[in-house]
């Protein structure tokens, strides 16, 4: 006899199927990663990331206009500096007059209410490309590192941030950030860890982006392993014993189970990056006829936040209300 379960009752309309489904996550989940480079008047197309552009501070704040509209949650900033800016300590990081730091203060004085938070990493600081401070093997000095880090925090807190991101995945980053700030008087800067960061290989077009490839080398040293579940949970586990306020999963959608794993052991939020090769290689489809671009975006954003994602980071955030727009 045939079942008297028939589950397709639940999809018979547009209206019994928006009843029965998990809401899309609304506009202020989501952060908006942006490029900020010196000078004026210039934005610069990233040919990898269609739909992203390396900006000015003064195109910026332009572009930010509809994107405030839109009810985003906030933007993540990163800084992209000239090769001459850089040095093998990557101490223009945290100069009071750098680019990210310009960025933040007229951030402020224009959208007050958009929340900022900002990328703490040397990687596109350093000549060498790697995320901190090299030995003389080539290694990364820990602990060096830090010092480095905690004056980069510092000096965002002081500008205007309301978080920093340390995404340098050094041992005992997140105490040697939260001490530094507690120190300087910021003990309401909101820190979140790239607590789950992977070496993975769809970093690709952020790396041409932010020109922060490594020279020599890559970054499986410091980044976790793919291949270690283990190890990867536990770097979360670490961070939030060190003062975390959120936790990150970096990448996202190939790691849609670390997401809900880390998610199963906190209560502190947690963020997933939607990074820039998951973001481009939507977009290559697309373009070659082999899907719909909103459809796959929508389907991957919504991937993401199923998992247990409380907040996204993402280069789709600055179209939301286009991805969005049907609800269906």
């Amino acid at each position: 006899m045939f079942p008297s379960t028939r589950l397709r009752r639940y999809r018979k309309s547009k209206e019994l199927r928006k009843m029965f489904s998990q809401p899309f996550p609304g506009s202020e989940k989501f952060v908006w990663p942006v490029f900020v480079i010196e000078g004026r008047n210039r934005e610069i197309p990233i040919a990898a990331m269609p739909g992203q552009s390396r900006m000015t501070v003064d195109v910026l704040i332009k572009r930010l206009e509809p994107v405030v509209k839109s009810g985003i949650g906030g933007i993540m900033i990163f800084g992209v500096v000239e090769n001459f800016q850089k040095s093998l300590d990557g101490s223009y990081s945290y100069r009071k007059d750098g680019v990210v730091q310009k960025a933040i203060r007229e951030i402020r004085r224009n959208y007050p209410g958009l929340v900022i938070f900002t990328d703490v990493c040397l990687c596109a600081y350093t000549k060498h490309g790697h995320c901190g401070i090299l030995d003389k093997n080539g290694d990364v000095e820990n602990d060096r590192t830090l010092v480095s880090l905690a004056k980069m925090a510092v000096s965002h807190a002081q500008a205007g941030a309301h978080s920093v991101a340390p995404s340098a995945m050094m041992d005992g980053q997140i105490l040697a950030i939260r001490n530094a700030l507690s120190k300087a008087g910021f003990n309401d800067t909101l820190l979140m860890s790239y607590s789950t960061k992977f070496a993975s290989n769809f970093y690709g077009p952020f790396r041409d982006a932010a020109a922060s490839k490594p020279g020599k080398g890559d970054r499986k040293g410091y980044q976790a392993s793919f291949r270690n579940l283990k190890i990867a949970l536990k770097e979360s586990v670490e961070d939030e014993k060190e003062g975390a306020d959120i936790l990150m999963v970096k990448p996202a959608l190939c790691y849609l189970d670390i997401i809900s794993k880390v998610k199963e052991k906190t209560l502190l939020p947690v963020a997933a990056y939607n990074v820039s090769g998951e973001y481009s290689m939507i977009i290559a489809c697309a373009e070659r006829g082999w899907g719909d671009l909103n459809g796959m975006a929508k389907e991957s954003l919504m991937a993401i936040s199923r998992a247990g994602a409380d907040m996204i980071i993402s280069y789709w955030a600055n179209r939301y209300e286009n991805i969005f727009l049907d609800k269906t």
